[in-house]
């Protein structure tokens, strides 16, 4: 009876981690199209704060449960400031750059963080990368040099803030890696008051003082944020990542369907041909590094363990 119902759990478990997903990325979308409606009337460092200071508020039951110390003591405190100041100045980059260009277009570009890590990994985490990922990190940035547009209609300045925040979220990528004996609480708990803190710096030179609906609208950043990573993290505990991985890339079609519905903007068929050039490098780096993944364990296997 046990192991007759444990292909069924395991499938349910996927279907969920599935849904779980989806409904991440929905999320982040809506946080994200949040972000580009509130950013034309707010400073970035308002964004930061007020829904760091949100955010905060929903992750202090968790600390308290937890033990202060246990959260904030941690090893390695220079890498998660280093991670903190990336987590800041990829958000804040990412509000700059949708107060001028389309939705889709700025999500475009940060999809391709995935190929950048990838060649980030050789010098920064001494990984090796053979020519087949070397050849998908290409055509990735040839889909990014396709949605920038250099050679036409390019606006130059939101256009090189939402490259070079995709390289900072790159670098938050590694440092994450890094930290990954680091517990999750305090991972979200550093990038958040971290966040909070750095935004609030700036508060006393650019402080709009905000209606109460846009208050709670600037607070509904933090805890749309929060919700969708504690969606996308129970995901990848309830399913294997090859599986739910790739339905990251369903951030791009609401990120389209938003930018139809609130701002008119349709895209156009660059940003298309660009976006499939970046999500399909990317799929291929992912299920590639997965391939090598299962060949070493099975290597490893075969060749029995210590002692053997």
């Amino acid at each position: 009876m046990i192991a007759s119902s444990t292909p069924s759990s395991a499938a349910t478990d996927t279907r969920l981690g599935i849904l779980l997903m989806l409904l991440g990325m929905s999320l982040f979308t809506v946080n994200d199209a949040l972000g580009k409606w509130l950013v034309a009337d707010y400073p970035v460092a308002m964004l930061l704060a007020i829904r760091s200071l949100f955010g905060a508020m929903l992750l202090a039951p968790l600390i308290l449960r937890e033990g202060v110390r246990s959260v904030f003591a941690v090893k390695r405190l220079p890498l998660h400031l280093l991670r903190v100041g990336c987590v800041a100045g990829e958000v804040a980059c990412f509000y700059w750059a949708v107060r001028s260009l389309p939705l889709a277009n700025v999500m475009t570009i940060y999809m391709a963080a995935p190929l950048i890590v990838t060649a980030l990994s050789v010098p920064l985490l001494g990984e090796k990368v053979g020519w087949r990922r070397w050849a998908a990190v290409v055509v990735g940035f040839a889909g990014v040099v396709i949605v920038l547009n250099p050679t036409g209609q390019f606006d130059a300045v939101p256009s090189l803030v939402a490259l070079f925040g995709t390289l900072v979220f790159s670098t938050g990528l590694i440092s994450t890696r890094l930290l990954r004996d680091s517990s999750n609480l305090s991972l979200v708990s550093f990038q958040t008051f971290g966040t909070g803190l750095l935004g609030s710096a700036a508060l006393p030179l650019v402080w709009v003082p905000p209606p109460g609906l846009d208050f709670l609208l600037l607070g509904a950043l933090g805890v749309t944020a929060l919700a969708g990573h504690a969606a996308m993290n129970r995901s990848l505990q309830l399913s294997p990542a090859a599986v739910v991985v790739p339905f990251q890339y369903v951030s791009i079609i609401w990120a389209v369907v938003l930018d139809l519905l609130v701002w008119g903007t349709a895209p156009t068929l660059r940003i298309i041909v660009g976006a499939l050039l970046i999500i399909g490098s990317g799929l291929f780096v992912f299920h590639r590094e997965q391939a090598l993944n299962r060949g070493a364990a099975a290597e490893a296997n075969a060749s029995g363990g210590p002692g053997a």
